[in-house]
């Protein structure tokens, strides 16, 4: 399991570069010139983990699989886009598929390349984009609430409980903010979940910077920076010019170019980084002679359901589950030294599953 992430902006703020950049590809046509994706480009891409090898080295795999993610390239949203402006209602559909988005923006000066609105501002730009998918929300909202409103007044319980979170999000929206900062219990936050709404997902702001700025930043990227921390919105500072470069290097090239540059991972580490504790992700492995292999689980997944993630038959058949911490099984250095060294539990099925956990599962056929 990994999650599918949205790449949105306004067209030419880079998101096609750092695409291609991420996924390795160049599936996304770079041009300049608005609109020049249409049909959103999607690469699965592998989630860098140096826990994963060094599991794969101990345990002698003889392949190695890391967990994956997806990221989604989507058309570059304009003013007007929640009328349907430009590509709006297919831009606003396709976000609606997303699990996270993450929010494109140009904080590089470069006179070659347009800005669709004559002008170099992340954060009016964010505003325009925020603007447009709030919009969009109140819309539909304000479509369906009123019939449920008919029906709660005649008694339908489930009517009037969608209704109520409607309300709550409706007051929100016409404030001037996103969905998610209504505030909701668990049963209403289940409920919000599945009204298809834009701005109840997570979001990431993603500062594209020049290339001799990717490990500073700028004053630009400073202003998206203080924002995103007032918002408490994670925010990653990137190159995609650079991200370009390091996806055609092999991994020892890489790690040289990026120490030279003063960083110390790519962009793409740190925006799956800041993805996962976004949807506050965690990985578990598992490990043998013939694979080692990463899972992901959202945080708090017990043990039958993380086991699920690799077959249903799992969890049904659950009996437990052999547990070992990865710094234990590194520090013993194979799984039966872990053993021997006392190191690895047998969990049951209410053991919450931690980050770094490697598990044998035993179940019932």
């Amino acid at each position: 399991m990994g999650f599918k992430c949205g790449i949105v902006g306004l067209p030419n703020v880079g998101k096609s570069t750092l695409f291609n950049a991420l996924t390795r590809t160049a599936a996304a046509q770079a041009a300049n010139f608005p609109f020049c994706t249409i049909e959103p480009n999607t690469g699965d891409v592998a989630v860098p983990d140096q826990r994963i090898d060094k599991l794969a080295e101990l345990a002698a795999s003889k392949q190695v699989i890391n967990a994956r993610m997806t990221f989604v390239d989507i058309a570059g949203l304009v003013r007007g886009a929640s009328k349907g402006e430009g590509l709006g209602n297919q831009f606003l559909a396709n976000i609606r598929e997303m699990d996270a988005i993450a929010h494109v923006l140009r904080c590089f000066e470069n006179d070659d390349i347009t800005h669709v609105e004559n002008r170099i501002d992340p954060l009016a730009d964010l505003e325009t984009i925020s603007t447009e998918l709030m919009l969009a929300d109140l819309d539909s909202l304000e479509r369906r609430v009123v019939p449920l409103r008919k029906k709660a007044t005649g008694g339908d319980k489930e009517a009037k409980a969608q209704a109520d979170v409607m309300d709550k999000i409706l007051a929100v929206l016409n404030n001037g903010f996103p969905a998610r900062e209504a505030e909701l219990d668990d049963h209403e936050t289940e409920i919000a979940g599945q009204l298809g709404l834009l701005t109840i997902k997570p979001v990431l702001y993603v500062c594209n910077v020049g290339e001799e700025e990717a490990a500073t930043g700028n004053e630009l990227s400073g202003r998206v920076a203080q924002l995103a921390k007032e918002q408490q919105v994670p925010c990653v500072v990137i190159s995609a010019a650079i991200e370009e470069e390091v996806a055609q290097l092999d991994d020892e090239e890489r790690d040289e170019f990026l120490q030279s540059l003063g960083l110390a991972q790519s962009g793409l580490d740190r925006m799956i980084k800041a993805g996962y504790g976004l949807l506050n992700l965690i990985t578990y492995f598992t490990c043998g002679p013939k694979e080692a292999r990463a899972w992901t689980i959202p945080s708090g997944t017990k043990a039958p359901k993380a086991a699920a993630v690799i077959h249903t038959d799992f969890e049904k058949g659950f009996i437990r589950a052999e547990t070992t911490a990865f710094e234990d099984y590194v520090a013993a250095g194979s799984e039966v030294a872990a053993k021997e060294a006392g190191k690895t539990r047998l969990e049951g099925k209410e053991y919450v599953v931690k980050d770094g956990d490697v598990m044998l599962f035993r179940f019932n056929n």
